[in-house]
């Protein structure tokens, strides 16, 4: 048995691993940013103490394994890319402190110290860091997460709400030179498990992929056939598609999509050749069993973030 220190254990991505520490027997903290919000399982918490480094290493001491989920999505208000990778580097630095034996870190598929997209820039820089380091750790590259119900899996469901809402759907160009490979949050979970009780001290790097691949256009016909909603897939000018996407959000009070990430999409970095799957849990499966409540409401990043 192991005390696993988790980021956003009361979150997303990382309550499901924080299940699946708990269900193996190991012991579970919780570092948060967000201690008001639930906790059905009674995890104990401590709070992200960004400004006080001290006491981040302190809340660590102890912890065998730091599995760190810890990121944002897109630049908004104080929540900035550049903001995540300075704290990421103190959460970091507070573990080597702390003397945890092994970080598992979630980064992303393609990432790029070179790249002008401030997502994909700072994973790399991230992981640059974490190698150089010298604490053992296992890097692990998801492309796009789905969950276990619909209102988890905020971008797979939002395509399903526009099937189910408009009379046809718009694609970024053609729709079918850039992919994503999803993978379900629980394999994903698991995997992370299996990485944090490693214990051979060597670091690991693995592209935690789903078993299915879809362009864009594609993933957008299977979830129109598995709901009922088959709509015409239409090619739009980027520019354009961002727009409507960006009028959406506005009418939602959320942001649906950023630029940067529709650009990350069509470098196709959500997708990698050659690569077996990490996960086996497949899209086209869950979106069938799912298909009665699959897009039938909107899910918004920005209320999730509020929580």
């Amino acid at each position: 048995m192991m005390k696993i220190a988790i980021t956003g254990a009361l979150g997303y991505s990382g309550r499901y691993i924080a299940e699946a520490a708990r269900e193996r027997g190991h012991d579970v903290l919780c570092l948060t940013n967000s201690t008001t919000n639930p906790n059905p399982r009674g995890f104990p918490i401590a709070p992200l103490a960004w400004e006080q480094p001290e006491l981040l290493a302190e809340a660590l001491r102890g912890c065998d394994v730091l599995v760190n989920t810890y990121w944002v999505r897109f630049d908004y208000k104080n929540w900035t890319h550049r903001t995540a990778v300075e704290n990421s580097l103190k959460l970091f630095h507070a573990a080597k402190s702390a003397g945890v034996k092994r970080i598992v870190h979630t980064s992303i598929t393609n990432p790029d110290a070179k790249s002008l997209l401030p997502y994909f820039r700072g994973k790399a820089e991230l992981e640059a860091t974490l190698l150089e380091s010298g604490v053992p750790s296992s890097i692990l590259r998801p492309a796009v997460l789905f969950g276990e119900t619909p209102r988890e899996s905020i971008l797979v469901n939002n395509m399903a709400w526009a099937l189910r809402h408009f009379p046809f759907v718009g694609v970024f160009g053609n729709g079918n030179s850039y992919r994503l490979q999803p993978i379900h949050v629980s394999d994903f979970a698991e995997l992370c498990m299996k990485e944090a009780e490693k214990t051979d001290g060597g670091n690991a790097l693995i592209n935690a992929i789903g078993p299915e691949t879809f362009s864009y256009r594609e993933l957008f016909l299977m979830l129109g056939e598995a709901i009922g909603c088959r709509r015409r897939i239409v090619s739009m000018p980027p520019r354009l598609a961002y727009f409507a996407a960006k009028f959406v959000g506005i009418l939602k009070r959320d942001v649906m999509l950023t630029p940067e990430e529709v650009s990350g999409l069509m470098e196709d970095r959500l997708a990698v050749d050659g690569v077996s799957p990490a996960g086996f849990r497949k899209l086209s499966d869950w979106a069938k069993h799912y298909a009665g409540t699959l897009g039938k409401t909107y899910a918004s990043e920005l209320s999730r973030r509020r929580l």
